[in-house]
């Protein structure tokens, strides 16, 4: 604009003009050289990262993090989510104490004072476990008889008996297992991985979810918040895939759109965001282009996915499915190996089948027998196909059950709790950690969620310490302010 046009006459709106002129010349300056200096700083850090004479530096990360911070074992993760909490007194903890003492009054010296969920202010019990233990394989791991097939895989385990938590209602808990955090808008682990690694894949999510459902109760509803990436930007969030029927919702092009016009109108819409972008530098719009190109892609991905015909009837039998596609966990850790192959670097199966008050010897087995059979045949399968080494594979609820009993059941437990972990790094046939005789608090070797996430971090070249995104004025991590990594689980 010309200050000296005739048409601006008015002194004071010319000294306007000239004051807006001047903000935006010093914010658009502003913006040039802070980008600039952010520039010289990434590039200096990314260097001086790069430069670590312990990092190697092939097979580069695709993620944020341009190299890793150590050799890394593992490259992608099945967490095979036991959805309500399998009591572990029943499946890798064997007490013989409580069958000794089954019905007596529980100890007070063990639970004054501390946090109980449905049996607060009411008399407390022993209840010794419904099934037997026995040894299996070289190794000698003790699992319940409610796990034929899981035991047959026992020289391939990772038994931790020593996990505990900190949260004891079902939501919350699966958020702390997930990410760290109760707080909503916490990114999950799955979402971290994706942003600090990337995926190994363009033609499929990096993050994927499925889940099923129990013939008999103990199903809880799960939310979307478990597989949300917070405040990371949301190209790095888990997508759920539906277990029966079409994986993905409306991913073939409707009536009369030709691939040529769709991939026509993808470009003009990649190009006007990106234009965008340029302006205001959204993470979003990125994340928009991304994800349009990548369900132009997903067309023909998922289709090739999620059919199941050339699997061999032998394969089938192996999991025990029926009917591929039928939305049983059974399918679903079998699409889990076929995700895994394809590059996808997390993939979560949900088993809503064990939140188990009441009716346990029932429930309990009809749950276990579900998901027992497809577990084993996931870690073989996968050694199979020479994938076990760094694929890691973990089983486990979001806390574990009391050694109190609740009528025909067991109520929510946060002191103690068992897994099993497979792979990617882990040693096999070993059993980690320790509880008290009674199983009310893990003792020896303990484990917490976040020494768990440091732990899985660390398999996967990551130091949890150095994983951070700077959001609202601090660096956040997984880890938070906490965790260590459990060296003991981890092969020399």
């Amino acid at each position: 604009m010309n200050l000296k046009s005739p048409e601006i006459k008015n002194p004071t709106f010319r000294e306007e003009i000239l004051r807006a002129q001047r903000r935006t010349f010093l914010a658009k300056s502003g913006y040039g050289l802070g980008a600039t200096a952010l520039g010289l700083l990434w590039a200096n850090g990314q260097a001086a990262f790069a430069s670590n004479d312990d990092t190697p530096q092939n097979d580069s990360p695709r993620g944020i993090l341009s190299a890793f911070h150590h050799r890394p074992r593992a490259k992608r993760i099945i967490h095979l989510c036991m959805a309500g909490g399998p009591s572990q007194f029943e499946s890798l903890d064997n007490k013989p104490k409580l069958a000794e003492l089954d019905g007596q009054p529980f100890p007070s010296s063990l639970t004054q004072g501390q946090q109980l969920a449905q049996l607060q202010n009411t008399e407390l019990k022993v209840r010794g476990a419904f099934t037997k233990f026995a040894r299996y394989g070289e190794s000698g791991q003790e699992i319940s008889e409610l796990f034929p097939h899981t035991a047959t895989i026992a020289d391939d385990l990772c038994i931790v008996r020593s996990l505990h938590t900190e949260q004891i209602n079902h939501d919350p808990a699966h958020a702390f297992m997930n990410s760290g955090s109760i707080i909503k808008g916490r990114p999950s682990m799955g979402s971290w991985l994706l942003y600090g690694l990337g995926a190994e894949t363009d033609d499929l999510p990096g993050f994927v979810v499925l889940s099923s459902h129990s013939r008999a109760g103990g199903a809880q509803p799960i939310s979307a918040r478990q597989w949300s990436a917070g405040f990371l930007p949301s190209r790095f969030q888990g997508v759920k895939f539906e277990s029966k029927g079409p994986a993905v919702h409306y991913i073939g092009s409707p009536e009369g759109v030709c691939q040529s016009a769709q991939r026509q109108l993808i470009e003009q819409i990649g190009s006007l965001n990106r234009t965008a972008n340029e302006h205001w530098h959204d993470p979003e719009a990125e994340t928009r282009i991304a994800q349009y190109e990548l369900a132009f892609r997903m067309q023909t991905s998922v289709p090739e996915l999620t059919d199941f015909s050339s699997e061999p009837q032998e394969v089938l039998d192996l999991y025990g499915i029926k009917t591929p596609g039928d939305g049983s966990f059974a399918s679903n850790c079998l699409m889990a190996r076929r995700l895994a192959e394809r590059g996808v670097r997390t993939i979560q199966l949900y088993h809503r089948a064990w939140d188990h008050h009441a009716n346990i010897e029932k429930d309990m087995r009809t749950a276990a027998g579900e998901v027992d059979q497809a577990c084993a045949a996931l870690v073989k399968d996968l050694k199979r196909l020479g994938m076990l080494d760094d694929t890691i594979v973990f089983w486990g609820g979001e806390f574990g059950r009391t050694p109190m009993g609740q009528g025909s059941g067991r109520d929510h437990h946060i002191l103690s709790m068992s897994g099993w972990l497979a792979g990617g790094g882990f040693q096999p046939g070993i059993t980690i950690g320790e509880t008290d005789e009674l199983g009310y608090r893990a003792t020896v070797d303990t484990v917490s969620v976040h020494d768990l996430h440091a732990t899985l971090l660390h398999c996967f070249g990551i130091d949890h310490l150095k994983l951070t995104y700077r959001y609202q004025g601090r660096d956040f991590r997984l880890t938070d302010v906490f965790g260590n990594v459990v060296h003991k689980l981890l092969q020399s």
